[in-house]
């Protein structure tokens, strides 16, 4: 793969290098951002390019929104038209972010940050499903629309993001949708603003997060698949997915799946996962899976084990099918069965774990082993709705 120096094609340290970035990706091959600092707008990817940050590298995002094109994407579970993620690949085969520098999404209190939802457009959209309209009509013009992913390949193949540093993300920083075949390996993510998940695989197949360590302001690693009635309309399920050798510093749910699970989420495997505190932050829960009866949708086949807890500030363990849930039965009940947890470790934590359920949708089939002590197996349709 023949290596593109940004410089090569006129990007120079401290100026917007956009256009110097495009031509690299469209000469194809490997792009690569030398040591310094370097300014852009949005980036595309196209198949078969990699987007190498080398170290000592800084790639700092513009934060005007109206520097970001409209494109499709989805936001929150939900398919709309709205602003381009920073680094964005539309129905591409093998592409790559690698490298050991850093990706600064730049935003802020003053920027991105300075209002956490959009909520005149956000209701608009919800009105938009309600209505179905087609997704190609629900366009977010400049000016409107919600703060963009950090990094989304969108209905991609053979996906790899390896090493990088991300800070300072609009809203969720790695966001897979509708991807075969990812790889996420080795990556920190430091961002502690609102709605920044670490990582969402979100309707997507396949998929291995390996060897990454985040502190984040939300969830750190964030398994979904569409909301409501826009998830079950795209019915796309989340499976086959391995978490492994992770670390968490600060955030909601270390690794979480939901709530945005509309189209299911099964097979999903986690080992080796360390969940600590630090100076800034840290974590409220070490699993959390989080649903209710305006999601609906099936969650089953959930296996965690050798997972080390220092310390959480709420229950290490929490299932729940009435997250957030409205005051009457939303008419979709979902199911969240045969979730298996082995070798947990919990050094400090309120409660072990809690299930919290209704009689319309009772977690089945939770079992909870050590190798050091006897099995335990907890049958959560004992429980009552409040339960802990």
């Amino acid at each position: 793969m023949a290596d593109r120096l940004i410089t090569e094609y006129g990007a120079e340290p401290g100026v917007d290098c956009s256009a110097a970035i495009a031509k690299a990706i469209d000469a194809g091959g490997r792009v690569v951002v030398p040591a310094g600092e370097f300014l852009t707008g949005p980036i595309r990817l196209r198949s078969n390019v990699e987007l190498h940050v080398s170290a000592g590298a800084t790639l700092r995002f513009r934060t005007d929104p109206a520097a970001f094109p409209i494109v499709r994407t989805r936001w929150q579970g939900i398919e709309c038209f709205s602003h381009s993620p920073l680094i964005y690949a539309y129905d591409e085969t093998d592409v790559a972010i690698t490298g050991t520098g850093t990706l600064d999404g730049g935003a802020s209190t003053t920027n991105w940050w300075s209002s956490t939802r959009p909520r005149t457009d956000w209701e608009r959209l919800l009105r938009m499903v309600d209505e179905d309209v087609p997704v190609e009509q629900r366009v977010f013009e400049p000016g409107h629309g919600f703060r963009p992913s950090f990094v989304q390949p969108y209905e991609c193949r053979r996906v790899r993001i390896e090493d990088v540093r991300i800070v300072n993300a609009p809203m969720w920083v790695v966001h897979p949708v509708f991807c075969r075949d990812v790889l996420v390996r080795g990556v920190t993510v430091d961002s502690l603003g609102p709605n920044n998940d670490g990582c969402n695989p979100d309707s997507c197949e396949d998929v291995t997060i390996t060897g990454c360590s985040f502190t984040t302001g939300d969830d750190c690693i964030a398994i979904k698949s569409g909301r409501d009635a826009d998830g079950r309309r795209v019915a796309r399920p989340s499976r086959n997915i391995l978490i492994e050798s992770c670390r968490f510093t600060s955030g909601h749910g270390a690794l979480t799946i939901g709530s945005e699970a509309s189209g299911g989420v099964s097979d999903v495997r986690a080992r080796d996962l360390h969940i600590t505190g630090n100076g800034v932050g840290s974590i409220d829960h070490a699993i959390r899976i989080k649903t209710n009866s305006e999601r609906g949708g099936v969650i089953e086949r959930v296996t965690a084990s050798d997972i080390t807890v220092d310390a959480v500030t709420t229950s290490a363990v929490l299932i729940t099918t009435r997250h957030a849930e409205p005051e009457q039965f939303g008419g979709y009940a979902p199911v969240v069965r045969d979730i298996r947890i082995s070798n947990l470790t919990v050094y400090s934590a309120p409660r072990t774990v809690e299930i919290v359920d209704t009689p319309q949708a009772p977690v089945e089939g939770f079992t909870l082993t050590s190798d050091r002590t006897a099995t335990s197996s907890i049958d959560p349709r004992r429980s009552v709705p409040g339960d802990h």
